[in-house]
């Protein structure tokens, strides 16, 4: 009970951001300043249980005014340096994240001028009937059935990703290796093997056949299409959860327990933003269509939406009431939808700035949400219930419930026109699902 009231009280104090400030403030309460092979965070995180543990033994309010008598007797530009030093709660970025910046505005400012304009256009045109297209997109998710089961793995399935334009399937699984299928038959084409321990995620880039892993190792790796390993992603101090491209395919964002998300340049490398804001693990993450904003939820029950431009978190999402595991982008722009432990789906308007929708989705903890990406029609949600559920993306009512699995969904996909989805799970096996509509005119074509 000393144990947690402790880190209750750690996680209420203020601590600065800045790696300078840290050592400062550890130097006046006659601590290390630092230790050996200790990192940045790491540093933070033991000057936030030193003020925790001297505010119980209610040292620190006294060392604290020493402290500011110090500084009050020092001479005015002795002052003005400690002031700058201390007070601001930002962290100096590189040149590499100022121009990651740039390119992300000028990228998304440029693709959300062509989804307004798109959407005015249909909107005013009088041929176009938007509800009819609604209508035959949910009826297509409403015919979906089980094409192909295959056995994925020697064990647990934790991860699987479509190739952009279908060709592929990647899946990952707790043996540590992810796999690459042909589609649609599910064949094994190869396997990569790099990670030392379980994998935890697999996506593949929006702009070509490469993919990368996440694995509970720390890192995260990026391989092409015939397995071989380009480049790996290391800074990370503890296992990491989910995985996204930006759409872009530039960068890569990874979700960690080390209660950060961080984004990596794909070229060379660099790991160009260090994100805290999460008092507990991260665990998943998402990227709007236009590139501009990321969506990070986590085991502290929220969800935060952040600007890539300018690096700040613009909303924090409450009402789940336990973690939240599962988010994902409307492609429309402005809905955003997270699942979690309490078994339920909320979606996000991001012009509200709240949730208008809750969806009492699955009887056991949700894994993972999906829109489908072209025009976000339907959401698909994965649960630890053995299923997986398909809802309109129009009122969020069910469309269709995909039973088969003998163990718990841990991932899900949908293809890019919406008419397969691909669902793994605890059992080994992947499923694949798809409309009759669909394989009707597969058949018509062969």
């Amino acid at each position: 009970m000393q144990e947690l009231m402790m880190k209750r009280r750690a996680a209420a104090l203020a601590v600065p951001t800045n790696d300078m400030a840290v050592r400062a403030r550890l130097r006046h309460l006659g601590e290390p300043i630092t230790l050996f092979g200790e990192r940045e965070m790491e540093r933070r995180d033991r000057l936030r249980m030193i003020m925790a543990k001297l505010d119980a033994e209610g040292q620190l309010e006294k060392l604290m005014k020493a402290h500011e008598d110090e500084e009050a007797a020092a001479s005015a530009p002795k002052d003005e340096a400690e002031e700058a030093l201390q007070y601001p709660f930002y962290t100096e970025g590189s040149k590499a994240l100022l121009d990651a910046r740039i390119y992300i505005a000028k990228y998304s400012l440029a693709r959300a001028a062509l989804r307004i304009q798109r959407a005015q256009r249909r909107r005013d045109d009088p041929d176009e009937d938007m509800d009819a297209e609604i209508d035959w997109a949910l009826r297509q998710a409403g015919n979906l059935s089980l094409e192909f089961s295959e056995i994925g793995d020697d064990r647990p399935l934790s991860g699987c990703s479509f190739s952009r334009d279908g060709k592929w399937l990647a899946t990952c699984s707790l043996t540590g290796a992810s796999k690459l299928w042909n589609m649609p038959k599910i064949k094994k084409h190869s396997t990569l093997k790099g990670h030392t321990e379980r994998a935890t995620d697999v996506a593949f880039s929006p702009v070509h056949d490469h993919l990368a892993t996440a694995s509970a190792d720390r890192t995260a790796k990026y391989w092409n299409d015939q397995g071989s390993l380009l480049k790996t992603f290391e800074g990370h101090l503890d296992r990491l959860a989910r995985i996204a491209f930006h759409p872009s395919g530039k960068y890569l964002g990874t979700a960690s327990f080390d209660k950060t998300w961080r984004l990596w340049d794909i070229e060379t490398g660099e790991e160009l933003l260090l994100q805290e804001g999460h008092s507990r693990s991260v665990y998943g993450l998402a990227f709007h269509r236009d590139g501009s904003l990321a969506a990070s939820c986590g085991l502290d029950s929220l969800a935060r939406v952040w600007d890539l431009r300018t690096g700040r978190s613009i909303l924090a999402l409450e009402g789940h009431v336990k973690p939240v595991l599962g988010i994902s982008f409307s492609p429309n722009g402005y809905h955003l939808a997270t699942g979690g432990e309490d078994n339920t789906c909320r979606i996000w308007d991001l012009r509200k700035k709240k949730s208008f929708y809750t969806i009492p989705a699955h009887s056991n903890l949700i894994s993972q949400v999906k829109f489908e990406p072209q025009e976000g029609y339907f959401l698909v949600t994965a649960s630890y219930d053995m299923t997986a559920k398909v809802w309109s993306g129009r009122d969020f009512k069910p469309v269709k419930t995909l039973s088969g699995h003998e163990a718990k969904v841990t991932s899900v996909d949908v293809l890019g026109d919406g008419g397969h989805i691909v669902t793994v799970s605890h059992d080994r096996t992947i499923k694949l699902w798809s409309s009759n509509t669909t394989n009707e005119q597969a058949m018509d074509v062969d």
